[in-house]
């Protein structure tokens, strides 16, 4: 079935109840139903990847990698859940009634999403949640979290270089006001950039909007965001020389063939890209692979290479499935009139302080 994602909270609503039915449909076996989740297996290499017209696989259209896999590993957790964990975790029981402020409603802990963990979980109510309904599949393999390396799916712990910078940062914001300027909001709140779900590397939102739109030509890639509509410009072929001094938010990405899998690597990353873990260092290097899974899955795989910042390579895998439904402007507020209103309304908390 296909539907149109909104923002309306009563169509989404509605939406999400004709989810939980499929879900049942699918639990009970009803005919027509999706196959129990126990009996889902790879693809069985009857189907053809699509090609564009230059010969190459074709990525194009809407896809999501919303997910309920955590993005870390709890700790001393197998790769994999039961099926009976899946279950448990996917039954439509599991999904929160609309109740202002309930964030966990029984959803495995998202460790390490600094997204989501700048909310307090009283901005909305469920109904404007958009964590995903599934837990993440690889090759049949329900996987307990989107990091794979190293062996405990979890980042390993930043270097004391890294520290050190980021006590430095704390301390010389520590000398203003949260709303002194403009500068001192983030990106994501001055809607000019919010980071991970576009990367390097594409991590998940966590609360909505991981969605992505993909557009292929024979020389580049270019991957949009529904998330404060960031969009970034892959180059396919050998790689031009990039002066050190420039980072693009987005880094230099130059992506290249190996069969059937495009290989992205990028570097130049600016130190205000911020992605799960923190800021990567000047020489900082993200690998990608873009490769079909099935007729309806994108396997992505990805590692980050920064020995200044990690003790460690870290990188994971997380599936991106076709989106059977409109991705929609992110029009965030236009103008930047809430930030112009949150500056106000500080400067009048201040006069009120001084008896003005």
């Amino acid at each position: 079935m296909e539907v149109v994602m909104t923002r309306c909270p009563a169509v989404r609503l509605g939406l999400r109840r004709l989810a939980l039915l499929a879900s049942v449909l699918a639990l009970t076996g009803v005919p027509g139903a999706s196959a129990p989740l126990d009996a889902q297996t790879p693809a069985s290499g009857s189907w053809e990847i699509p090609l564009t017209e230059f010969g190459r696989p074709d990525f194009q259209g809407n896809w999501t990698n919303s997910t309920l896999t955590p993005f870390q590993r709890e700790e001393g957790r197998g790769p994999v859940y039961t099926w009976d964990e899946v279950r448990e975790i996917e039954e439509p029981d599991g999904f929160c009634p609309p109740n202002p402020g309930t964030v966990e409603c029984g959803r495995p802990e998202r460790q390490g999403d600094s997204n989501e963990a700048r909310l307090s979980g009283n901005e909305y109510n469920e109904v404007y949640w958009e964590r995903g309904t599934v837990i993440a599949r690889v090759y049949g393999e329900p996987r307990t979290s989107l990091v794979t390396v190293p062996a405990d799916g979890r980042i390993p712990d930043r270097t004391p270089q890294a520290l050190a910078m980021a006590r430095r940062e704390a301390a010389f914001e520590d000398q203003f006001g949260a709303y002194d300027h403009p500068e001192l909001r983030p990106f994501a709140e001055r809607c000019i950039l919010f980071g991970s779900p576009s990367g390097p590397p594409m991590i998940p939102v966590g609360a909505y909007n991981s969605n992505y739109v993909i557009t292929q030509t024979e020389d580049h890639l270019v991957i949009q965001s529904e998330m404060v509509h960031d969009v970034r410009i892959i180059r396919i072929g050998e790689p031009e020389s990039v002066p050190s001094h420039v980072r693009p938010y987005f880094g230099y990405s130059w992506g290249h063939w190996e069969g059937d899998a495009l290989v992205v690597e990028t570097t130049n990353i600016s130190p205000q890209q911020s992605i799960v873990g923190g800021p990567l260092s000047a020489d900082a290097k993200v690998t990608e692979r873009f490769s079909f899974m099935d007729p309806e899955t994108i396997l992505y795989e990805f590692t980050v290479d920064d020995p200044a910042t990690f003790t460690g390579p870290w990188g994971g895998q997380i599936p991106i499935s076709r989106l059977h439904a409109g991705v929609y402007e992110y029009a965030c507020h236009e103008g930047n009139y809430s930030l112009s209103a949150v500056l106000s309304g500080a400067r009048y908390e201040e006069g009120q302080a001084e008896g003005n």
